[in-house]
């Protein structure tokens, strides 16, 4: 099952789309977003191009969270969330210390543990498991826009540069 990965998108809409037309060039089955989608307007436009489920996590920046939860329903949950997408139980956090997510990316429980926050990209495979930060999608703290795909069939991550 190959995933696309983004967080902290805070309502730039030209990177969103840049990000949809990525992931649905890749191929990807499903969105994880790790949080800070900001306004509904953002969900909005990832759910317009997407064909594809989104599942995220509220950010410490989301405002208007009875809206954004609106529109994803259950596919939205406070952080740290856990799905079941395939055979692999996935954890989605938002604000997550690095230690605590590889103990959790080791234990075997989680076949993929995404978070968010810092802005900074990171991956790590730690046995079968993956630690994934994709970095910010919004690309408005470090001026660099990032997501990431993995597969978590071959564990093989790809972290992608958005073109500004």
């Amino acid at each position: 099952m190959k995933l696309g990965i983004m967080s902290d998108t805070h309502d730039n809409l030209r990177m969103i789309d840049k990000a949809v037309q990525l992931f649905t060039a890749e191929g990807v089955e499903a969105v994880l977003h790790a949080g800070d989608f900001i306004a509904p307007f953002s969900v909005r436009r990832l759910l317009g191009g997407l064909k594809v489920p989104l599942y995220g996590v509220f950010g410490n920046n989301d405002g208007e969270r009875v809206q954004l939860k609106a529109l994803l329903g259950d596919r939205l949950r406070p952080s740290p969330a856990v799905w079941d997408l395939g055979p692999w139980r996935v954890l989605v956090a938002h604000e997550l210390e690095e230690n605590v997510g590889r103990a959790l990316a080791a234990s075997g429980v989680f076949r993929l543990v995404v978070f968010g926050h810092t802005h900074k990209p990171l991956h790590e495979r730690l046995g079968e498991g993956l630690l994934v930060n994709p970095g910010e999608c919004g690309g408005w703290l470090y001026g660099k826009a990032t997501v990431t795909v993995v597969d978590l069939t071959s564990l093989e991550i790809r972290f992608f540069t958005l073109d500004g």
